[in-house]
């Protein structure tokens, strides 16, 4: 028995018996309008991010297409777009440090924070999101909750392993308070405002 092994047992064997309920989130009142694109947009703004809304349907990436026409590794996570890096073939998070550009989906957004909520089946390999240099970020205008209680409510955190909540991209004001983007993960996170395309029955 190896000694996460030996670790686990020892946790599962100790643990108290009895259902423990998560306490109940509280519902507050909004602190944002009804219209949640538009306070989302402002607030990811704020935080060094930017909102785009697609372009025809004959090329929705039209707009974040001609930014990032130079990139050179393009690792998509989404079935919208074709990359050239292929996410389920990457054996170790660390390969991924040459990505240029990464495409994903968004499970949804909160307006109140600008905030957008990746699990692991939507980034495939979790580090596509910390490693890649600029991250767009697919995102259904009706997947927009109000408030990060909303968010919390909503099943994804229950259903899933891995789920974490993205607002803008890295940042660090901690030399001299000079506020820098992209020190520590993504220079720049793009939102691409794309309707979900609805499942066949």
């Amino acid at each position: 028995m190896s000694a996460r092994d030996a670790i686990l047992a020892r946790l599962r064997t100790n643990r108290p018996a009895g259902d423990f309920p998560l306490p109940e989130v509280p519902t507050f009142a909004p602190l944002v309008g009804d219209d949640h694109v538009a306070e989302f947009t402002e607030r990811l703004g704020k935080m060094g991010g930017r909102v785009e809304r697609a372009g025809p349907a004959s090329d929705p990436f039209a707009t974040v297409r001609s930014r990032f026409d130079g990139a050179r590794v393009i690792a998509s996570a989404v079935p919208e777009f074709a990359g050239n890096r292929d996410l389920a073939a990457v054996r170790k998070p660390g390969d991924l440090a040459d990505v240029d550009v990464a495409v994903v989906r968004a499970r949804f957004g909160v307006a109140e924070t600008g905030s957008v909520l990746f699990t692991q089946d939507d980034l495939i390999v979790n580090s596509v999101a910390y490693l890649a240099q600029h991250l767009i970020v697919l995102l259904d205008p009706a997947d927009i909750v109000v408030n990060i209680q909303a968010a919390y409510k909503r099943p994804d955190f229950a259903l899933t392993a891995y789920a974490v909540l993205h607002t803008g991209p890295s940042a660090t004001a901690d030399i001299e308070g000079v506020l820098i983007h992209g020190a520590q993960g993504v220079r720049s996170l793009t939102v691409l405002l794309l309707q979900r395309k609805k499942q066949a029955a």
